[in-house]
């Protein structure tokens, strides 16, 4: 490397079968400072590419087995942002056209000029750097103008969203359920931003030993216990007419429940120790990952509390009911988590995120959240690649995402869609009805696409078309 040369972080991979010209190429390009991988076939360079970061491949159309085109194809599949310069001996203006429009970036004739091969190459890579220069500046750009920062173009989180922008501006209570990670806390948010409130409080009910947390809500007078020495103002007071934010509300100890429903119903508050009691104005929004109606049955949470709290019910679907979202969240994350880490990091390459759009997510957005920034931390590359995901991170291989085929992925959805509204629904009638087909076409739908059910709920004999 000639002295004073910067050594450039960008991977190239070099793809020709006549080794003097694949020798030349990587000698010249290793010795400007770039890291370089060569092969001699499109299949060798298609497990080159899946293993490693590229941000520039250089690839001969004329390889033996897999040509030049069909490798094109192949890579940008892998990783869409990689650039690929198609190299030829033959070149012709039909050729070239039919590279460019299958995604080639740039054209190269045998015999080369290395230091046109050179320009072509750094022009490329400034302007990928210039793209996501600006990519990342449209990012912060979107994310001052929207500080409820959620993340969501999917049909159930836009119903979410406009049903948020009516209750709003309302004083009504709300009950948010759904599992944990779902975003509970970011509709919240977005529902108190929406209204005229002043402060938003959040406290978790299951964080706080229950001895505190009637203190914590509702405060104390001096003297009435050990160590107050002073009175104290609790959240409800403190919220003044703002918002309070009970998580976890299915963990509220009982003696508690009934001091906050009073609190919803009469507007005021008993402190600890006190005699009279003080009028607040707060407004209260709760969530659990728990069916409180299964907990009101139980004994476990008061009923008349639950409609007091219910009167507005707003349910977070899992992440894997909405997977359309995916794309959205990583790249919204990637870019959260790459700036607080200070880490060069733009996206994820196609494989990647075909995982991620295919994993169960039991842990919902907070798991992915965590998964990505993992990946950010120990990467090394601009995109997150499937080497950077955690080895336990197993997709469900049956999963539409992982096809591009249309009839397939069609077929793949098909039955994830049924199995998740059998398993809500296990009477078939009601579930027929939801899915808006007759019953004889479910139970056609079921056999057509090896859908198992429990032995028990099968009928003697299978409906024929026509029936009820």
């Amino acid at each position: 490397m000639a002295a004073g040369l910067k050594k450039s972080s960008a991977q190239l991979l070099i793809v020709d079968d006549e080794p003097l010209i694949r020798d030349a190429l990587c000698e010249f390009l290793t010795a400007e400072g770039f890291a370089v991988t060569a092969c001699g076939t499109g299949e060798e360079a298609v497990k080159i590419a899946r293993g490693e970061r590229i941000d520039v491949a250089l690839a001969d159309i004329q390889l033996p087995g897999m040509d030049g085109l069909a490798l094109l194809g192949e890579l940008l599949k892998l990783n869409p942002r990689m650039f690929v310069l198609l190299i030829t001996a033959y070149a012709t203006v039909g050729s070239a056209i039919q590279a460019f429009q299958r995604g080639a970036h740039d054209y190269l004739m045998k015999p080369m000029v290395l230091d046109e091969v050179l320009r072509k190459i750094r022009r490329l890579l400034a302007y990928r750097d210039l793209a996501w220069e600006n990519q990342y500046l449209r990012r912060e750009m979107n994310r001052i103008h929207d500080p409820a920062q959620i993340v969501g173009k999917s049909i159930a989180m836009q119903a979410i969203l406009a049903l948020v922008d009516r209750v709003a501006p309302t004083r009504s209570s709300v009950l948010l359920t759904g599992e944990s990670g779902t975003g509970k806390e970011l509709i919240a948010r977005a529902l108190h931003r929406g209204g005229d409130d002043d402060r938003f409080l959040a406290i978790n009910c299951a964080a706080i030993p229950h001895d505190l947390l009637e203190n914590q809500l509702f405060g104390h007078r001096k003297g009435a216990f050990t160590g107050a020495d002073r009175d104290q103002a609790g959240m409800f007071v403190h919220a003044r007419g703002g918002t309070i934010f009970l998580d976890e509300i299915a963990e509220l100890p009982t003696s508690t429940q009934a001091k906050l429903l009073r609190a919803i119903d009469q507007r005021e508050v008993l402190p600890i120790g006190a005699n009279e009691p003080i009028a607040v104005d707060a407004r209260v929004l709760a969530a659990t990952n728990k069916n409180l109606e299964e907990e009101v049955k139980a004994g476990r949470f008061r009923e008349d509390l639950f409609y007091r709290l219910n009167v507005i019910s707003i349910r977070m679907p899992p992440l894997r009911d909405r997977r359309e979202d995916i794309p959205d969240l990583v790249d919204f994350l990637v870019a959260k988590h790459a700036a607080l880490l200070s880490k060069p990091v733009h996206g994820v390459t196609y494989e990647a995120l075909g995982i991620l759009m295919a994993c169960r997510w039991k842990g919902n957005v907070r798991e992915l959240e965590n998964v990505l920034q993992r990946a950010i931390i120990l990467g090394d590359g601009p995109l997150i690649t499937p080497a950077d995901l955690p080895a336990d991170l197993v997709p469900e291989m049956n999963d539409y995402a992982l096809v591009d085929d249309l009839a397939e992925a069609i077929r793949r959805y098909e039955r994830q869609h049924i199995e998740r509204m059998l398993r809500r629904f296990p009477d078939k009638k009601e579930a027929a009805r939801r899915l808006g087909v007759g019953l004889s076409s479910l139970y056609r739908k079921i056999s057509e696409l090896g859908i198992a059910v429990p032995a028990e709920t099968e009928p003697a004999t299978v409906p024929q078309p026509g029936a009820v």
